[in-house]
């Protein structure tokens, strides 16, 4: 068996799996965006699809405004028991935050291409929280305090039902976090990462013959880590395990594909797949004596690839092929690829509306994509490092100030976009890029048609802006260093997204902007 990593490129990072039949399902976190917690499918554990996301509800999932990339939904965790998928996972806010709907809660469906359920909510004192059932039908949560911290709990209704207590503190690896559980052949395995999700990320293991502990670390830690190799993937960490329908063992994990020297990454932290074998003394061995390759062979049979075949299923990027995807928004409802940032307010639809027919309708908010308010916003994850973006708006401007463009985004720190805007009663494009608390609009022309056509073209260096005219070739208008929209600059959880916007630049617009169609091209 041959297949590339990653299996999920762009933001997908914190990944966790089951298995149920044939069928496997994997989440991630999604931290400010919303929808909240992205559900993948797949049969052969390589080629994934996206068909849904655990949190739709935007009474049930606050995102905090103003902390760029440190905030929100952080490291789900999906189980499947009895006929019921269960997602535990963490809403995170600051300290002074007084809202109960921040913490740690569950959701559960019965189908998990429907409707997931409102949070339950759990009083656990931690994060990263995961959930195990055992033998004798007791069903604990492990998390994220310090170290391993365990607990029994009622997962139907979040209480807990035990004192819990740290059971493992790792192997002395800071941040301790992400812990798994796991029996097999009468061994409880508590499986964490560690050092941090940076470049000395590392995922460690240790066991017990009592789920309580003590817990035993292997002598052979850390069983994965790609630190100080200087490779292509790097930091990666934060895995869960699962077994196939022939019995084999795999792993997934984040990670990222640095670019530069010294190395930074601009795609987020992405999901990666390993092999797991256990040796003669019941401890896995993980990918490549604990290294992740971007090719990977392994000696086992293929698994059978079965697309669901669901209407509103999204099959995701393959690595190393060129793949495109087209949105004319030609149906009531918008693509699950789109993600706002921050949830939707009661007032949404009068800013983000589909247009079957005609396109995607935006209505500039006063706020801008660098303020700490909610902004007309929609964007899709870069996927490549190589890639291009393009899309034809259609603008309807009534006041100066109102614009529309395409943003490259990283947070409202850091970003450059291409737009189309009105000064002075009359059209004008311009290109803005904000690093920081600097910013500047390197270019601007008048610009006499309704239409206008823009494009992004990205690799490993640069972010190269170009417009056009219907019907005509495409201008260069500019370009900016992938380097200053990256994590090590300026970001914390998250990667690069391409948006869709329009602000009115301190008031709400009077006028609108139809999105006809948007191209994405990635290899």
């Amino acid at each position: 068996m041959q297949y590339q990593n990653p299996i999920l490129s762009g933001v997908h990072p914190d990944p966790s799996i089951c298995r149920v039949g044939e069928d496997y399902f994997l989440v991630t976190s999604t931290f400010e965006y919303f929808p909240g917690i992205p559900v993948f499918h797949s049969t052969n554990l390589v080629d994934w699809e996206l068909i849904g996301h655990c949190m739709t509800n935007p009474k049930t999932l606050p995102l905090m405004i103003g902390s760029p990339n440190a905030s929100g939904i952080y490291a789900p965790t999906i189980r499947y028991h009895d006929g019921t998928f269960y997602v535990i996972c963490t809403n995170v806010a600051t300290a002074e935050m007084e809202d109960s709907r921040y913490g740690n809660f569950i959701v559960t469906t019965k189908d998990p291409y429907g409707t997931w359920s409102d949070p339950v909510w759990v009083d656990f004192p931690g994060i990263d929280p995961s959930l195990f059932w055992d033998d004798d039908g007791s069903v604990y949560c492990c998390g994220s305090n310090q170290g391993a911290y365990l607990c029994k709990i009622n997962p139907d209704t979040g209480e807990i039902l035990s004192k819990g207590k740290v059971v493992w503190e790792g192997t002395g690896g800071c941040c301790p976090e992400g812990p798994h559980l796991y029996k097999k052949d009468g061994w409880y395995y508590m499986m964490i990462a560690e050092g941090g999700t940076e470049y000395g990320h590392m995922e460690t293991i240790a066991r017990s013959r009592n789920i309580e502990g003590p817990y035993v670390a292997y002598e052979g830690n850390p069983i994965l880590s790609n630190r100080s190799l200087g490779a292509a993937i790097m930091a990666t960490g934060h895995a869960d395990l699962v077994d196939d329908i022939y019995g084999n063992w795999w792993g997934i994990c984040l990670g990222i594909r640095p670019i530069y020297y010294p190395p930074k990454h601009n795609l987020g932290r992405e999901t990666f797949l390993f092999p797991v074998e256990w040796n003669e003394d019941g401890w896995p061995v993980c990918g490549k004596n604990g290294v992740i390759e971007e090719q990977m062979s392994v000696n086992r049979k293929e698994l059978p690839d079965k697309r669901s075949g669901k209407e509103d299923a999204i099959s995701m990027p393959v690595a190393g092929e060129v793949y495109q995807w087209q949105d004319d928004f030609s149906r009531e409802k918008i693509s699950a690829r789109w993600v706002s940032l921050y949830e939707p307010d009661e007032n949404w639809g009068d800013f983000v509306k589909v247009e079957p027919g005609k396109g995607l309708l935006l209505k500039g908010r006063a706020a801008t994509i660098s303020d700490t308010k909610k902004s007309t916003f929609l964007g899709v994850r870069q996927e490549h490092h190589f890639c291009k973006i393009q899309t034809e708006i259609l603008t309807d401007f009534k006041e100066d100030g109102e614009e529309a463009g395409l943003s490259i985004f990283l947070n409202r720190n850091h970003h450059y976009e291409i737009a189309i805007t009105n000064v002075n009663g009359m059209k004008q494009l311009l290109l803005r890029r904000r690093i920081g608390s600097l910013w500047k609009v390197e270019w601007a022309i008048p610009y006499q048609k309704d239409s206008v056509l823009f494009q992004i073209e990205a690799d490993k260096e640069w972010y190269r802006f170009s417009y056009a005219k219907p019907g005509t070739g495409w201008i260069p208008a500019g370009q900016g260093e992938v380097a200053y929209l990256t994590t090590e600059t300026g970001g914390a959880f998250t990667g690069n997204l391409f948006a869709l916007y329009a602000t009115g630049n301190g008031k709400e617009c009077s006028g609108t902007s139809l999105v006809k169609w948007v191209k994405y091209e990635g290899k």
